[in-house]
């Protein structure tokens, strides 16, 4: 996708929880059909976690679901309920954004890809996922 990068905003439905994240204008958004992602609808694209900040007291408004292998960490917001990002499986050294809770107006393109969360340890080897938190991806810096 496009190595343009930008500051994204965005955050939870109630706007308790907002966060800033570095990354191009044009992604690649997984959408998982784990167990969690499926329920969800959760179609979320993933950066380095030292790409992305939260913002004010947004901690405060945080809770956290783990299952399965606890690897991913599935945060929401206590008040509203809305995942806006979490901790994948995937990538536990990234940050996983839900794309759809990006402000308007930085995201110029969007390529959905499918991950099989259903096979995970397949789509994991197939897909390159793990390469989405790898800092070298993300050289460019504003």
């Amino acid at each position: 996708m496009g190595s343009d990068m930008v500051e994204h905003c965005g955050g939870c439905h109630c706007q308790s929880v907002r966060w800033r994240v570095q990354a191009p204008s044009s992604i690649v958004a997984w959408e998982c059909n784990c167990s969690d992602c499926y329920m969800r609808g959760n179609t979320h694209f993933i950066v380095p976690s030292e790409k992305f900040q939260l913002l004010g007291d947004s901690k405060q408004f945080l809770t956290t679901y783990t299952f399965g292998t606890h690897t991913a960490k599935h945060t929401f917001c206590k008040v509203c309920g809305i995942t806006s990002f979490y901790t994948p499986r995937s990538n536990p050294d990234g940050i996983a954004v839900t794309y759809k809770c990006v402000d308007k107006g930085t995201l110029a393109h969007v390529e959905i890809r499918k991950f099989h969360g259903r096979i995970w340890d397949a789509s994991y080897s197939l897909t390159g996922i793990a390469t989405y938190s790898e800092l070298s991806r993300y050289h460019q810096e504003r």
